[in-house]
């Protein structure tokens, strides 16, 4: 049986649902381990709202469809996540390291929301091309700040790094 631009595009909604339970988990372990950098913080807790509403919109996405979520897109997701939360706290420079992941992996949300616009599109399903369209405008909203942001984290990490009795890494 031949995939249908249909299926891909309801297969493609899993895939983006299991990416955001990635990064809910992901962000999640980072804010919960920042301790010195309170705008980094602050930001990325109101990305993981936002990327719980981004869950909730792809359900009803896949729902419309009449599809459901995959258990297992949404668990690897968080077994990834996991294993880089831990690889993350062994880390000297884990601040800068995880500003750097969090940004590369923005894009990679950038450019699953492109494609799943572009094949909405292509299937006539405007509803599922509006839901990704607000959320790429959030992720790209999220990595432009990151980006603005990661000079001025790695300068801040560098000057508590060698200041004596001060952690830098969080």
């Amino acid at each position: 049986m031949a995939t249908t631009p249909r299926d891909n595009v309801l297969d493609w909604l899993r895939d983006a649902h299991g990416m955001e339970q990635q990064a809910e988990s992901m962000l999640t372990a980072q804010a919960e381990r920042l301790e010195n950098y309170p705008d980094l913080r602050a930001r990325i807790q109101q990305h993981i709202e936002e990327t719980r509403w981004q869950q909730q919109q792809l359900e009803a996405c896949i729902s419309r469809l009449g599809g459901s979520t995959s258990t297992v897109k949404d668990l690897t997701g968080k077994l990834m996540a996991f294993g880089q939360g831990i690889v993350g706290m062994t880390m000297t420079d884990e601040v800068v390291k995880g500003a750097l992941s969090g940004y590369v992996f923005e894009n990679m949300e950038i450019a699953s929301y492109t494609i799943l616009i572009a094949a909405a599109e292509a299937v006539g399903d405007t509803a599922t091309r509006d839901t990704c369209a607000a959320i790429l405008n959030q992720e790209v909203a999220m990595a432009r700040w990151l980006l603005e942001h990661l000079g001025p984290v790695t300068e801040t990490f560098l000057l508590r790094d060698q200041t004596p009795g001060v952690q830098a890494k969080r």
